[in-house]
């Protein structure tokens, strides 16, 4: 069993590093398309920031997602089926540069593998589920609101302000924008790791309590209810560390099929566009993943304020074909990833895995 726990860790923190090369499109595709920052500057800048968000967020959203099915129905193989069906949806995408959610695609594989496991849809969690869907259509929706309002903001107080003198300061600041983006991003995104892995740790203590070996240290994970109910996961520091470490390692790698799709694809974004919707994306995330502790989509919160800024201009300068596509993306995320979840799940049982 330490084997098999050993090879979800490993095979987790490799879904963070894809993770990091394939959501880095969230934080730098404005900065880069701008040409505020050169490509390779722009993902230092965006790892960096990805990486500070350790110290910064409680992991509500780590939480969150280690609850998605029932607690009876996990297994180190429901958790490894999961793992390995986000890996696959998330490089399918990628190739084809479809900027689609790596939370959404790891709750779905999670919750996929367990109904395989159990033969049951009853084990997963519809309440986290429902959430998590919801915010498939809410955020988008809300990061293009704030954005559009912020643009609206922006223009009116720059009214008077010469075209040359506001780009030059809003270059500047579209490097601070997405530095607030990144480490939204950083602190939502790296938490979903953090609960599978830990959701996987509480599957091994209670092996070694019921076989009664002292659990060693590295492996001490454990949850605790607050006075008003709420569960805590309380975890080893690496975990969150080496999680970090990952999607910022990723983030550097790049993901420039998706930066092309999301810098260009949908509209035209300029330096005070690209402050506007990384500023929205920055609140939307900051809100809902840590306010409510919802593992919502960078992907879908920075699309959203991107298609925001665009309506400022006339609703033609969206190119609505493109979001259209992006949408039926999202929309199948989840399910297809259950499918293969479920599909490597019998597999592995096939062949005596599990």
């Amino acid at each position: 069993m330490l084997t098999l726990l050993i090879v979800i860790i490993v095979l987790a923190f490799v879904f963070d590093l894809i993770n990091g090369f394939h959501d880095a499109a969230n934080s730098i595709a404005t900065v880069v398309s701008t040409k505020v920052l050169a490509p390779f500057p722009a993902v230092l800048w965006a790892a960096f920031f990805n990486f500070v968000a350790y110290w910064v967020f409680d992991l509500k959203v780590a939480n969150t997602v280690a609850k998605t099915v029932d607690s009876s129905a996990i297994s180190l193989h429901v958790i490894l089926a999961g793992i390995i069906a986000a890996i696959i949806w998330n490089l399918l995408t990628w190739y084809f540069g479809i900027p689609s959610s790596s939370s959404h695609t790891l709750i779905g594989g999670f919750a996929g593998a367990a109904v395989a496991h159990t033969g049951s849809f009853s084990v997963v969690n519809e309440a986290v589920i429902m959430k998590t869907v919801a915010f498939i259509f809410l955020s988008p929706i809300i990061g293009m609101l704030i954005s559009y309002i912020i643009s609206l903001i922006i223009l009116w107080t720059c009214r008077h302000v010469s075209p040359h003198k506001s780009n030059k300061w809003f270059r500047r600041l579209q490097i601070v924008s997405s530095g607030a983006l990144s480490l939204g991003h950083g602190g939502s995104d790296s938490q979903k790791v953090i609960g599978i892995i830990s959701a996987a740790m509480l599957v091994y203590v209670g092996h070694l309590n019921s076989m009664g070996i002292a659990i060693p240290e590295w492996v001490h994970v454990n949850e605790t209810i607050d006075a008003m109910g709420k569960h805590h996961l309380h975890v080893p520091s690496w975990i969150p560390i080496c999680c970090y470490t990952a999607i910022s390692m990723g983030t550097m790698m790049g993901g420039w099929r998706i930066v092309k799709t999301m810098g260009s694809k949908i509209t035209k974004v300029t330096p005070v566009e690209g402050v506007a919707a990384e500023t929205a994306g920055a609140i939307t995330l900051f809100g809902i993943s840590q306010g409510m502790g919802i593992p919502v989509s960078t992907t879908h919160t920075i699309s959203g304020a991107i298609m925001g800024v665009g309506m400022t201009k006339r609703l033609s300068a969206v190119r609505w074909g493109v979001a259209n596509n992006l949408l039926i993306a999202w929309v199948l995320t989840i399910p297809v990833s259950m499918v293969i979840a479920a599909l490597v799940y019998l597999a592995m049982a096939a062949v005596g895995i599990c």
